[in-house]
């Protein structure tokens, strides 16, 4: 005897996919959401610890320091949409496991593999907007930020002398102050004028020195002015009072401005412009194609991460286990640490840039494949 099959409703299985699309989505969704705020105040707090609480010690002004934080922004967002990404999926889906939901969805006839859908649309989603940020809002948000340093700067230079540090300015000057004291006021002074493969051509040195407010200029009393001609003694001067304009100190504040870290805050155009010329020049440019690849393998980290997080739950659930927050902060590690270590060997030439760049991507691609070979057996 052959029972009759009710015949089966147009759209019925499309709507069922709809269906699971947006039930995954809204349980992905408001954890991505979550995790993207907590990284980036993670990203902020980290920059207030290393930048800007220095230079807010030194009396810097807090309206314009919160500017600077403002237009840092940008930055954390990028770097923090595809950790979030990856936090959002492996806790999301430990939490479908857990309830036994996968189970029940792959029991209603769907196929394994169809999970993976809607979590690598909103992936790709991810990734296009984390690019556009770092290419149209990023530039814009370190200029505005350079200008800001520069206000901050004007305001109170105080806040880019360091004791016994030795710092540059745009005329090749070194600058090294023995004290600062809390009143802007400079104790053991000297400024050399220097050229790059020549011998100092000037050392001026005093005791004391003042910093001006609103002009970033150095004030120097009771010194001595020294010019040389190669290893020789011009002159010898002494004086009372000089002051030396101490020009685009403000480029170096936390070290943002300079290197690849400039470079991943440039347009690609551009830096691909700045490639060639330094390329026609016989520069070494590994730091700066180590930046350009990174501009692309940064974003696409989490078309990465959404299928590693899927073959990861669908392995956890074959398996009876379960991802938990420890072994998602951990993942979430080895993807940073990873990534910081091929950074800094493909700037320094020690790897080509595009392994450098690639690798914690692909690590992750892999690791995906591996886990759905081996929950594919069980």
């Amino acid at each position: 005897m052959v029972s009759a099959r009710a015949p089966r409703k147009r759209g019925e299985g499309k709507g069922l996919g709809g269906r699971l699309d947006a039930y995954i989505l809204e349980e992905i969704l408001p954890l991505m959401l979550a995790s993207l705020v907590v990284v980036i105040l993670l990203f902020v707090l980290y920059a207030l610890y290393e930048v800007l609480a220095p230079i807010l010690a030194k009396g810097a002004n807090p309206l314009l320091v919160a500017r600077l934080m403002a237009f840092s922004l940008p930055e954390a967002f990028g770097r923090a949409l595809p950790l979030a990404m990856l936090f959002a999926v492996l806790l999301g889906f430990s939490r479908l496991s857990s309830d036994a939901e996968i189970k029940s969805i792959l029991a209603g006839g769907i196929a394994p593999l169809r999970l993976a859908v809607p979590i690598m649309t909103l992936s790709v989603l991810v990734a296009l907007l984390s690019f556009v940020n770092n290419e149209l809002l990023l530039p814009r948000a370190s200029s505005q930020a350079q200008q800001t340093q520069r206000d901050i700067v004007l305001d109170n230079p105080r806040v880019l002398v360091q004791e016994k540090a030795v710092f540059t300015d745009n005329l090749n000057r070194a600058i090294y102050v023995d004290k600062v004291l809390s009143s802007s006021r400079l104790e053991g002074i000297q400024i050399v004028q220097m050229a790059p493969g020549e011998a100092p051509r000037e050392v001026i040195s005093a005791g004391v020195g003042q910093l001006e407010r609103g002009s970033a200029t150095i004030v120097l009393f009771n010194g001595e002015r020294v010019t040389y001609s190669g290893a020789r003694v011009v002159s010898i001067q002494s004086f009372k009072q000089i002051r030396l304009a101490v020009r685009d100190l403000q480029a170096s504040l936390g070290g943002r401005n300079t290197g690849a870290g400039q470079a991943m805050r440039t347009p690609t155009p551009q830096l691909l412009e700045q490639i060639r010329q330094n390329k026609a020049n016989g520069w070494n440019t590994a730091d700066l194609e180590t930046a350009l690849n990174r501009k692309f393998a940064e974003p696409l980290a989490a078309v990465a991460f959404g299928f590693f997080g899927v073959m990861l739950a669908l392995f956890t659930f074959r398996a009876g286990a379960g991802v938990g927050l420890v072994w998602t902060l951990l993942l979430t590690f080895a993807y940073y640490a990873t990534w910081s270590v091929f950074r800094v060997m493909g700037e320094q030439g020690a790897l080509p840039p595009v392994i450098a760049a690639w690798t914690p991507d692909l690590l992750y691609v892999l690791g995906g494949g591996v886990l759905w070979a081996l929950s594919s057996r069980r």
